[in-house]
């Protein structure tokens, strides 16, 4: 729980894309934690899976994340979310 609220926090109070990334990550890898250890006390295998099949997608939502950010700095912008209304390159 404390994992996914600081990773709220983080999502919520900071402006950096980066940031806000990271944030995200640590939010899924929290909710995937909680997956596994009831899984783990249940001996559920389908939950093992289900936390295998959200890392995956956490991984490319991380992967398009990252290059959408690389495109806002390859583009001369600040990576600030204030300043970023469109992304037309």
């Amino acid at each position: 729980g404390l994992m996914f609220l600081i990773g709220l926090a983080v999502v919520v109070l900071r402006r950096h894309l980066l940031a806000m990334l990271l944030g995200l990550e640590l939010m899924i890898v929290a909710a995937c934690t909680a997956l596994a250890h009831q899984a783990g006390r249940f001996h559920d295998a389908e939950g093992y899976a289900a936390v295998l099949l959200i890392l995956a997608v956490a991984a490319a939502e991380a992967v398009a994340g990252l290059s959408l950010i690389l495109r806002v700095h390859w583009t001369g912008r600040t990576p600030l979310t204030d300043s970023l209304r469109e992304l037309k390159g």
